[in-house]
């Protein structure tokens, strides 16, 4: 059998079609994989590219890739709606087919080693990959985004521990060269589907409540003495937040389901969609960002069928009508669907 593995860099810039062209084709040139998808964002500034095939040659691209994107983004100029480290914010590999987990946490590591030797960057670790529990969750060692990074490299205010404030490669300390590219994330986890729910608003208000309802770590309550509490949110292995989409004139809900199996996608649309009708906002739809396993799909699909719809097909055309997959953008199965876009794309 031979091994497959699926990289997801997602880079900071979603706006100049040009750069993101130049930094996508230089992971198109590798035999033995495929750039399966490039889903740009203007008002996240950020867009998520999917690469898959063997593991020399997803490794060989992905770094093709980071030295390209280092080299055309400028983290001193960029704004965009969404958490972000770096020039590259997070790159991390997938196990699909014949590869283990901590086979694809050591190509992490490989990757992360090599992109602090040769490019001079800081470089962290997470998930699967992750040196100390405490980075497991990239959100984690996001906290601070790159705003923060320079006084988290300079001893500085850090909302950061010892475990989890330096690189775990690469430089230590700020440098011009640092602060254009920002900090390097790479990591090994499990599929997760990057999920955004749309809400007719623009101001976010209510998508900032239904997110903070949602996600698994709930809601963070602070007193005016400084006591905190936290209580947890409905749904389990679920990120979640609430930003303005203006492109749009539409807010989101923007989630990363962790485990579809524990937090099915019908599940988190359907929990969105009652919550924000409780505060009369309509809910006409939502997106995945990247790829999505056939089976996330079929189990929607199940959910919205009508009786007597059992074919994969029938529960394809189910899943994409009722989760609105339609509604910002053309939803093809061939190509945002794991399974089908490896087969188009030759890759087996």
């Amino acid at each position: 059998m031979q091994p497959l593995v699926e990289c997801v860099p997602n880079i900071s810039e979603g706006r100049d079609v040009e750069k993101i062209q130049r930094i996508v084709a230089a992971a198109s040139t590798f035999d033995g994989c495929s750039v399966l998808g490039v889903e740009p964002d203007a008002d996240y500034n950020r867009t998520v590219i999917t690469i898959a095939g063997t593991p020399e040659a997803v490794s060989s691209a992905a770094f093709a890739l980071v030295s390209t994107a280092i080299a055309e983004i400028d983290m001193q100029a960029h704004i965009g709606e969404h958490p972000r480290l770096g020039a590259v914010d997070v790159c991390p590999f997938v196990p699909l087919k014949g590869i283990t987990m901590e086979q694809c946490a050591e190509l992490a590591k490989s990757l992360a080693q090599r992109v602090a030797a040769d490019l001079n960057i800081p470089t962290f670790l997470y998930g699967a990959a992750a040196t100390h529990p405490a980075k497991s969750l990239l959100s984690t060692i996001r906290k601070g985004e790159y705003e923060g990074l320079e006084a988290r490299l300079s001893d500085g205010h850090s909302p950061h521990d010892e475990h989890t404030r330096y690189p775990d490669f690469g430089p230590c300390k700020w440098s011009d060269r640092v602060a254009r590219s920002g900090g390097l994330t790479f990591g090994a986890r499990e599929i997760l589907v990057a999920y955004n729910v749309n809400l007719s608003e623009s101001d976010a208000k209510v998508a900032k409540l239904v997110g903070s309802l949602v996600r698994s770590s709930g809601r963070l309550i602070k007193q005016n003495d400084g006591r905190r509490m936290r209580f947890p949110g409905s749904l389990p292995m679920v990120q979640g937040m609430g930003v303005p989409l203006e492109s749009h004139g539409i807010s989101q809900v923007s989630m990363n389901l962790r485990d579809v199996n524990q937090c099915p996608m019908h599940v988190a649309f359907e929990a969105c969609k009652s919550i924000a009708g409780d505060h009369g906002v309509d809910v006409p739809g939502s997106e995945v960002v990247g790829l999505v396993p056939l089976s996330a799909i079929l189990i929607a699909g199940q959910w919205y069928a009508k009786e007597g719809e059992t074919k994969e097909s029938e529960l394809v055309d189910a899943a994409i009508f009722g989760l609105g997959l339609n509604n910002l953008s053309p939803f093809d199965p061939k190509e945002r669907i794991i399974e089908y876009a490896l087969k188009e794309g030759g890759i087996q």
